[in-house]
């Protein structure tokens, strides 16, 4: 199937792909929580990243940060982001809009994320879903975005958990609503989870070379 064929599956509301990102969110700060006194090892590789554990929440409450704000400007010129100021604390890390205060240490990280996480599920609700931003795998709508916001967040979770020591399993219903959205070009089969990580280049599939680079396409679709 190609992508042009494809027949566009999940919610048809803004509401519904709000709630679905605010489960996303919440599963990843019910997963992460326990940790919060642990700050030494946050300072681990996340998985198979070369970023901290730290680094990579920062990342991820960047990312909701990020999608909420260009989604909320739809009148930006096209192929144009938000003007904010990026960059990175280390030569390896991240390029972030945000960066969290070290001081009350990975707690107050993730509230940093809780804040951008509901920031990106409000900002859902109430934009127009005929509006368009730019982003660089196709200008989306509110339901591109908030999809992009849920692979980032389960996909993340899977990578801090790792890092901390923790296995991290995403639901089959979030990760299908998301390989229908985004990933219209996999091949996918009765297992959604081991498929999301796949097609994000994080596991393997029988039959199926580890993926060495990936993309989603967040083009907004209209229902045939």
């Amino acid at each position: 199937m190609t992508f042009e064929d494809h027949d566009p599956s999940g919610p048809r509301t803004n509401d519904a792909w709000a709630d679905a990102l605010a489960r996303a969110v919440q599963l990843a700060l019910a997963t992460l929580r326990p940790t919060a006194a642990q700050a030494q090892a946050w300072e681990a590789k996340a998985g198979s990243l070369e970023w901290t554990c730290w680094e990579t929440a920062e990342h991820l409450a960047d990312d909701l940060f990020f999608y909420g704000m260009q989604i909320a400007t739809p009148g930006l010129p096209a192929g144009t982001y938000v003007p904010l100021e990026m960059h990175r604390q280390r030569p390896e890390g991240p390029v972030n809009i945000l960066q969290a205060a070290r001081e009350p240490g990975p707690s107050g990280l993730l509230t940093v994320l809780e804040a951008c996480g509901a920031m990106q599920v409000s900002l859902t609700r109430t934009t127009l879903p005929s509006a368009r931003a730019h982003h660089a795998m196709g200008a989306s709508d509110p339901a591109g975005f908030a999809a992009m916001g849920i692979v980032e967040t389960l996909v993340h979770t899977y990578d801090i958990a790792a890092g901390l020591g923790m296995r991290f399993t995403a639901p089959d219903d979030l990760c299908a609503l998301v390989l229908g959205r985004l990933f219209p070009h996999v091949e996918r089969g009765e297992e959604q989870w081991p498929t999301l990580l796949w097609a994000t280049g994080r596991g393997e599939l029988p039959g199926r070379e580890r993926l060495e680079k990936w993309r989603w396409y967040g083009e907004a679709r209209e229902a045939e």
